[in-house]
Protein backbone atom coordinates (compact mmCIF):
# COMPACT_ATOMS: atom_id res chain seq x y z
CA UNK A 1 0.00 0.00 0.00
CA UNK A 2 1.32 3.44 -0.96
CA UNK A 3 2.06 5.88 1.84
CA UNK A 4 1.11 9.55 1.81
CA UNK A 5 2.75 11.91 4.30
CA UNK A 6 0.68 15.03 4.95
CA UNK A 7 2.89 17.76 6.41
CA UNK A 8 1.02 20.52 8.23
CA UNK A 9 -2.12 18.52 8.82
CA UNK A 10 -3.60 21.00 11.32
CA UNK A 11 -3.96 23.72 8.71
CA UNK A 12 -6.94 24.28 6.41
CA UNK A 13 -5.74 22.02 3.61
CA UNK A 14 -4.36 19.39 5.98
CA UNK A 15 -7.70 19.16 7.76
CA UNK A 16 -9.55 18.86 4.44
CA UNK A 17 -7.25 16.00 3.39
CA UNK A 18 -7.76 14.36 6.77
CA UNK A 19 -11.54 14.62 6.23
CA UNK A 20 -11.47 12.69 2.93
CA UNK A 21 -8.66 10.26 3.84
CA UNK A 22 -11.11 7.48 4.88
CA UNK A 23 -12.39 7.43 1.28
CA UNK A 24 -8.95 6.22 0.18
CA UNK A 25 -8.06 3.89 3.07
CA UNK A 26 -8.10 0.82 0.81
CA UNK A 27 -5.43 2.29 -1.47
CA UNK A 28 -3.28 4.59 0.67
CA UNK A 29 -1.89 4.82 4.17
CA UNK A 30 -1.89 8.40 5.43
CA UNK A 31 0.70 9.73 7.86
CA UNK A 32 -0.38 13.07 9.32
CA UNK A 33 2.12 15.40 10.96
CA UNK A 34 1.90 18.90 12.40
CA UNK A 35 4.40 21.41 13.75
CA UNK A 36 4.40 19.62 17.10
CA UNK A 37 5.25 16.20 15.67
CA UNK A 38 7.52 17.31 12.80
CA UNK A 39 9.41 20.60 12.66
CA UNK A 40 10.17 21.09 8.97
CA UNK A 41 12.81 23.71 9.76
CA UNK A 42 14.87 20.93 11.39
CA UNK A 43 16.59 18.95 8.63
CA UNK A 44 17.54 16.07 10.92
CA UNK A 45 13.91 15.61 12.02
CA UNK A 46 12.81 15.43 8.39
CA UNK A 47 15.52 12.93 7.51
CA UNK A 48 14.56 10.74 10.47
CA UNK A 49 10.88 10.96 9.51
CA UNK A 50 11.54 9.85 5.94
CA UNK A 51 13.88 7.08 7.04
CA UNK A 52 11.27 5.73 9.49
CA UNK A 53 8.17 6.13 7.29
CA UNK A 54 9.41 6.02 3.67
CA UNK A 55 6.39 7.83 2.16
CA UNK A 56 5.69 7.45 -1.55
CA UNK A 57 4.10 10.90 -1.59
CA UNK A 58 4.72 13.96 0.54
CA UNK A 59 2.02 16.65 0.54
CA UNK A 60 3.45 19.83 2.00
CA UNK A 61 0.46 21.72 3.36
CA UNK A 62 2.53 23.56 5.96
CA UNK A 63 3.37 27.23 5.56
CA UNK A 64 4.04 30.49 7.33
CA UNK A 65 0.98 32.43 6.14
CA UNK A 66 0.93 35.58 8.27
CA UNK A 67 1.34 37.92 5.30
CA UNK A 68 1.67 41.16 7.25
CA UNK A 69 3.65 39.75 10.18
CA UNK A 70 6.14 38.28 7.71
CA UNK A 71 7.39 41.81 7.04
CA UNK A 72 8.76 41.78 10.60
CA UNK A 73 9.50 38.07 10.85
CA UNK A 74 11.30 37.41 7.59
CA UNK A 75 13.60 34.82 9.18
CA UNK A 76 10.63 32.75 10.35
CA UNK A 77 8.86 33.07 6.99
CA UNK A 78 11.94 31.92 5.04
CA UNK A 79 12.68 29.15 7.53
CA UNK A 80 9.26 27.53 6.97
CA UNK A 81 8.40 28.58 3.41
CA UNK A 82 11.85 28.15 1.88
CA UNK A 83 14.39 26.25 4.00
CA UNK A 84 11.85 23.70 5.23
CA UNK A 85 10.62 23.09 1.71
CA UNK A 86 14.19 22.51 0.60
CA UNK A 87 14.72 19.94 3.34
CA UNK A 88 11.51 18.14 2.34
CA UNK A 89 12.46 18.19 -1.35
CA UNK A 90 15.90 16.75 -0.65
CA UNK A 91 14.44 14.02 1.55
CA UNK A 92 11.92 13.21 -1.18
CA UNK A 93 14.73 12.96 -3.72
CA UNK A 94 16.78 10.71 -1.42
CA UNK A 95 13.82 8.36 -0.90
CA UNK A 96 12.38 8.60 -4.44
CA UNK A 97 9.20 10.23 -3.14
CA UNK A 98 6.91 12.56 -5.06
CA UNK A 99 6.58 15.99 -3.49
CA UNK A 100 3.32 17.91 -3.85
CA UNK A 101 3.97 21.40 -2.59
CA UNK A 102 1.36 24.14 -2.17
CA UNK A 103 2.34 27.66 -3.15
CA UNK A 104 0.54 30.95 -3.69
CA UNK A 105 -0.58 33.66 -6.11
CA UNK A 106 1.50 36.06 -4.00
CA UNK A 107 4.57 35.10 -6.05
CA UNK A 108 3.13 37.57 -8.60
CA UNK A 109 3.03 41.36 -8.23
CA UNK A 110 -0.51 41.65 -9.66
CA UNK A 111 0.45 44.46 -12.03
CA UNK A 112 -1.48 43.12 -15.02
CA UNK A 113 -4.95 42.87 -16.51
CA UNK A 114 -4.31 39.33 -17.75
CA UNK A 115 -4.38 35.92 -16.07
CA UNK A 116 -1.00 34.59 -15.01
CA UNK A 117 0.24 31.37 -16.58
CA UNK A 118 2.63 29.00 -14.82
CA UNK A 119 5.53 30.29 -16.93
CA UNK A 120 4.98 33.98 -16.28
CA UNK A 121 7.61 36.05 -14.53
CA UNK A 122 7.29 36.09 -10.74
CA UNK A 123 7.83 39.31 -8.83
CA UNK A 124 6.54 39.11 -5.25
CA UNK A 125 5.87 42.40 -3.49
CA UNK A 126 6.42 41.23 0.10
CA UNK A 127 8.35 38.84 2.32
CA UNK A 128 5.61 36.20 2.30
CA UNK A 129 5.60 36.01 -1.49
CA UNK A 130 9.40 36.10 -1.65
CA UNK A 131 9.69 33.22 0.81
CA UNK A 132 7.13 31.15 -1.09
CA UNK A 133 8.91 31.77 -4.40
CA UNK A 134 12.20 30.62 -2.86
CA UNK A 135 10.44 27.47 -1.65
CA UNK A 136 9.26 26.79 -5.19
CA UNK A 137 12.78 27.21 -6.54
CA UNK A 138 14.29 24.86 -3.96
CA UNK A 139 11.60 22.22 -4.46
CA UNK A 140 12.09 22.12 -8.24
CA UNK A 141 15.88 22.27 -7.96
CA UNK A 142 16.28 19.50 -5.38
CA UNK A 143 13.60 17.01 -6.40
CA UNK A 144 12.74 16.43 -10.08
CA UNK A 145 9.56 14.63 -9.01
CA UNK A 146 7.89 17.77 -7.65
CA UNK A 147 4.42 19.11 -8.36
CA UNK A 148 3.80 22.67 -7.21
CA UNK A 149 0.21 23.83 -6.88
CA UNK A 150 -0.19 27.59 -6.69
CA UNK A 151 -3.52 28.49 -5.15
CA UNK A 152 -5.24 31.64 -3.90
CA UNK A 153 -7.67 33.06 -1.33
CA UNK A 154 -7.96 29.73 0.48
CA UNK A 155 -10.88 29.14 2.84
CA UNK A 156 -12.75 26.24 4.45
CA UNK A 157 -14.70 25.29 7.55
CA UNK A 158 -11.37 24.89 9.36
CA UNK A 159 -9.14 27.43 11.10
CA UNK A 160 -9.08 31.17 10.41
CA UNK A 161 -9.89 32.48 6.95
CA UNK A 162 -11.77 35.28 5.18
CA UNK A 163 -15.10 33.46 5.01
CA UNK A 164 -15.17 32.57 8.71
CA UNK A 165 -13.98 36.07 9.64
CA UNK A 166 -16.77 37.64 7.59
CA UNK A 167 -19.42 35.36 9.09
CA UNK A 168 -18.20 36.29 12.57
CA UNK A 169 -18.20 40.02 11.77
CA UNK A 170 -21.67 39.81 10.19
CA UNK A 171 -22.99 38.66 13.56
CA UNK A 172 -21.36 41.61 15.35
CA UNK A 173 -21.58 44.54 12.93
CA UNK A 174 -24.31 46.30 11.00
CA UNK A 175 -21.90 47.77 8.45
CA UNK A 176 -18.49 46.81 7.06
CA UNK A 177 -16.01 48.21 4.55
CA UNK A 178 -14.40 45.68 2.20
CA UNK A 179 -11.62 46.23 -0.35
CA UNK A 180 -13.10 46.29 -3.85
CA UNK A 181 -10.08 46.90 -6.11
CA UNK A 182 -8.08 43.69 -5.54
CA UNK A 183 -8.91 40.82 -7.89
CA UNK A 184 -8.27 37.12 -7.39
CA UNK A 185 -9.86 33.67 -7.22
CA UNK A 186 -11.32 32.24 -4.01
CA UNK A 187 -10.46 28.58 -3.42
CA UNK A 188 -12.32 26.14 -1.22
CA UNK A 189 -9.60 24.05 0.46
CA UNK A 190 -11.84 20.99 0.13
CA UNK A 191 -11.62 21.35 -3.67
CA UNK A 192 -7.84 21.64 -3.44
CA UNK A 193 -7.68 18.48 -1.29
CA UNK A 194 -9.72 16.56 -3.88
CA UNK A 195 -7.49 17.87 -6.66
CA UNK A 196 -4.36 16.64 -4.88
CA UNK A 197 -5.85 13.18 -4.47
CA UNK A 198 -6.85 13.16 -8.15
CA UNK A 199 -3.27 13.97 -9.09
CA UNK A 200 -1.91 11.25 -6.82
CA UNK A 201 -4.21 8.72 -8.47
CA UNK A 202 -3.13 9.74 -11.99
CA UNK A 203 -0.81 6.99 -13.32
CA UNK A 204 1.54 9.00 -15.56
CA UNK A 205 2.31 12.22 -13.77
CA UNK A 206 3.57 15.47 -15.22
CA UNK A 207 5.80 17.37 -12.80
CA UNK A 208 6.34 21.11 -12.45
CA UNK A 209 4.15 24.09 -11.58
CA UNK A 210 0.35 24.12 -11.88
CA UNK A 211 -2.29 26.66 -10.92
CA UNK A 212 -5.44 25.59 -9.12
CA UNK A 213 -8.30 27.63 -7.70
CA UNK A 214 -11.99 28.05 -8.18
CA UNK A 215 -13.05 30.39 -10.98
CA UNK A 216 -13.62 33.07 -12.28
CA UNK A 217 -11.96 36.10 -10.72
CA UNK A 218 -13.74 38.36 -8.28
CA UNK A 219 -12.93 41.03 -5.69
CA UNK A 220 -12.89 40.79 -1.92
CA UNK A 221 -15.97 43.03 -1.91
CA UNK A 222 -17.97 40.78 -4.27
CA UNK A 223 -16.72 37.74 -2.35
CA UNK A 224 -18.01 39.25 0.90
CA UNK A 225 -21.37 40.11 -0.73
CA UNK A 226 -21.87 36.46 -1.69
CA UNK A 227 -20.94 35.32 1.83
CA UNK A 228 -23.60 37.67 3.15
CA UNK A 229 -26.13 36.43 0.61
CA UNK A 230 -25.53 32.76 1.33
CA UNK A 231 -25.65 33.31 5.09
CA UNK A 232 -28.77 35.50 4.78
CA UNK A 233 -27.04 38.37 6.56
CA UNK A 234 -28.48 41.87 6.40
CA UNK A 235 -25.11 43.56 6.99
CA UNK A 236 -24.39 46.62 4.85
CA UNK A 237 -21.15 46.29 2.86
CA UNK A 238 -19.30 49.33 1.56
CA UNK A 239 -16.56 49.14 -1.10
CA UNK A 240 -13.12 50.43 -0.14
CA UNK A 241 -10.00 51.13 -2.16
CA UNK A 242 -6.68 49.57 -1.20
CA UNK A 243 -5.48 53.04 -0.20
CA UNK A 244 -8.36 53.27 2.28
CA UNK A 245 -7.31 49.98 3.89
CA UNK A 246 -3.51 50.07 4.19
CA UNK A 247 -1.64 46.94 5.33
CA UNK A 248 2.04 46.37 6.21
CA UNK A 249 2.45 44.03 3.22
CA UNK A 250 1.35 45.09 -0.24
CA UNK A 251 -1.22 42.77 -1.84
CA UNK A 252 -1.28 41.94 -5.57
CA UNK A 253 -3.87 44.12 -7.29
CA UNK A 254 -4.86 41.35 -9.71
CA UNK A 255 -3.42 37.88 -9.11
CA UNK A 256 -5.82 35.97 -11.34
CA UNK A 257 -4.27 32.68 -12.49
CA UNK A 258 -4.92 30.72 -15.66
CA UNK A 259 -6.25 27.22 -14.94
CA UNK A 260 -5.78 25.85 -18.46
CA UNK A 261 -2.71 23.72 -17.73
CA UNK A 262 -4.16 21.63 -14.90
CA UNK A 263 -7.36 21.14 -16.90
CA UNK A 264 -5.45 20.01 -19.98
CA UNK A 265 -2.88 17.74 -18.33
CA UNK A 266 -4.72 16.35 -15.31
CA UNK A 267 -8.29 16.69 -16.66
CA UNK A 268 -9.30 18.58 -13.51
CA UNK A 269 -12.18 21.00 -13.97
CA UNK A 270 -12.28 23.62 -11.21
CA UNK A 271 -15.66 24.58 -9.77
CA UNK A 272 -17.25 28.02 -9.93
CA UNK A 273 -16.27 29.85 -6.75
CA UNK A 274 -19.87 30.75 -5.92
CA UNK A 275 -20.93 27.09 -5.89
CA UNK A 276 -18.03 26.07 -3.66
CA UNK A 277 -18.61 29.04 -1.39
CA UNK A 278 -22.29 28.19 -0.94
CA UNK A 279 -21.33 24.68 0.16
CA UNK A 280 -18.76 26.04 2.62
CA UNK A 281 -21.11 28.62 4.14
CA UNK A 282 -23.71 25.90 4.65
CA UNK A 283 -21.13 23.68 6.36
CA UNK A 284 -19.79 26.46 8.58
CA UNK A 285 -23.18 27.78 9.67
CA UNK A 286 -24.32 24.27 10.58
CA UNK A 287 -21.33 23.66 12.86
Amino acid sequence: MKKIAVIGSNGQLGNCIRKIAPDFENSYEFIFTDSQTLNITDESQINDFFYDNKPDYCINASAYTAVDLAEKESDKAFAVNADGVGYLAQACADHKSILIHVSTDYVFDGDTNLSYSEDDFTNPTGIYGESKRKGEELALELNPKTIILRTSWLYSEFNKNFVKTMLNLFSQKNELGIVADQFGQPTNANDLAETIMNIIQTPNKTFGIFHFSNYPETTWFEFAKKIAEFSKSSVKLNPLTTDQYPTPAKRPARSTMSLDKIEEIYKIEPKHWENSLEEAVRTITQQ
